[in-house]
C-alpha cells in the first residue's frame, strides 16, 4: 500500500488529470492525500494580514486540504472521499482509490503541531505510518533533482517536518509532476 500525496500547487497544472486518472486504476492499494494549493496559500494570506493565532490557521489549513480534495474527487470521481485513519483502513479493503479527507479531531488526538513546518507533507507521512503502509509518494509542482528528503527540505520542496512523521522504516520517493511516466515504471517495478 501506497500514500500518494498530490501537492496542491498541482491544482493549476493540466498534467493533474493524467495523475487521477492513473491513480484511480483498481489494482495496488493507495490512497491519495490531497495538498493544499490556492486555499491554503489564501489562509497563509489572511493570517499575515489579521494576524489570528497558528491553530486557527492550521484548522484553516485542513479545510482547504479537504477542498483540494473535493476538487479532486470532482475532476476524477473514481476516487473515494474518506474521513478518518480507520474509514481509509475499512474502505482499502475493496481494492479502490482512497482519497483521504483529513479530520481536525483525529489530528488533534494525534498531537499533530498547529504550524507551517507541518504541511500535507507531514499528514501524509503520518497517515503512512497510522496505516502501516509501505511508503510515500510526495508529488510536486518543483522539478525533483535528488531523493534526498534532507536536500528537499532545504530547497522547501518538502516541508521541515516531514521525516520526524515518516521515520525511517517507510520507502519515499518524490516526483515532479512530469515525472508521471517514471513513476509509472517505478510502480511496475514496485509492486
Amino acid at each position: 500500500m501506497l500514500v500518494v500525496k498530490l501537492g496542491g500547487s498541482l491544482g493549476r497544472d493540466p498534467r493533474l488529470k493524467s495523475w487521477l486518472k492513473f491513480l484511480s486504476r483498481p489494482g495496488w492499494r493507495k490512497v491519495v492525500v490531497p495538498g493544499g494549493g490556492a486555499f491554503a496559500d489564501q489562509v497563509r494570506e489572511s493570517q499575515s494580514r489579521w494576524r489570528f493565532d497558528d491553530r486557527t490557521a492550521h484548522r484553516m489549513a485542513i479545510l482547504a486540504m479537504q477542498q483540494y480534495g473535493w476538487m479532486l474527487a470532482g475532476i476524477q470521481p473514481a476516487l473515494i472521499p474518506v474521513t478518518g485513519a480507520a474509514a481509509v483502513r475499512s474502505r482499502l479493503r475493496y481494492h479502490r482509490p482512497v482519497l483521504w479527507l483529513p479530520d481536525f479531531d483525529e489530528l488533534e488526538r494525534a498531537r499533530i503541531p498547529n504550524r507551517w513546518s507541518v504541511t500535507s507533507d507531514s499528514l501524509a507521512a503520518w497517515l503512512a505510518r497510522r496505516l502501516n503502509a509501505d511508503g510515500v509518494v510526495l508529488v510536486k509542482a518543483a522539478p525533483i533533482v535528488t531523493q534526498r528528503i534532507d536536500r528537499l527540505q532545504r530547497q522547501g520542496i518538502v516541508d521541515a517536518a516531514f521525516h520526524r512523521w515518516l521515520g525511517d522504516e517507510r520507502c519515499c520517493r518524490v516526483f515532479s509532476v512530469a515525472d508521471l511516466p517514471r513513476f509509472k515504471d517505478w510502480i511496475r517495478r514496485s509492486i
